[in-house]
């Protein structure tokens, strides 16, 4: 979907994990593991029947809340590129446009992670309203994500 850039917002984390890029990116190979590193409020729940298996092209459907809203939210796998890449992108949801690149890269005897989600808000200008507080929203989901990330492969 083309958008005009000002409606454009971006979300970017690095972290670092003292695991091999292998071990890191076969953690994020497992959909199943998008629950353990959710906060619990969203009450997040894959809906696509498990095991999954991930590749270029593959669907998945999910359950969550935002704000207490309830809503189904469909993400496609466009790129695939294990052990260094991959991409997901809403296909439907609360979006406008949502692009979640994952990046693995072996640094200092472990894994440099580095999230990049581009995204836009419904609503085109009337969306702007809420940019701070989504982007809050967003921040507190990505620190609960890193920290569940460092507990469960630290």
């Amino acid at each position: 979907m083309n958008e005009p850039a000002r409606l454009h917002q971006q979300l970017e984390r690095v972290t670092w994990l003292p695991r091999p890029i292998d071990e890191v990116s076969r953690f994020f190979s497992d959909p199943a593991n998008l629950e353990r590193i959710t906060p619990p409020e969203l009450r997040f729940r894959i809906l696509t029947p498990q095991p999954i298996e991930l590749c270029r092209g593959a669907l998945i459907d999910y359950r969550l809340a935002l704000f207490g809203i309830p809503f189904a939210w469909r993400t496609e796998i466009s790129c695939w590129e294990l052990p260094h890449r991959f991409v997901d992108r809403q296909v439907e949801g609360p979006y406008r446009l949502w692009i979640h690149t994952h990046e693995f890269a072996a640094e200092r005897g472990g894994t440099r992670m580095r999230d990049d989600v581009k995204y836009v808000l419904p609503l085109g200008r009337v969306g702007l309203i809420g940019r701070r507080i989504v982007g809050r929203q967003l921040d507190r989901i990505f620190d609960f994500r890193e920290a569940a990330i460092q507990r469960l492969l630290a």
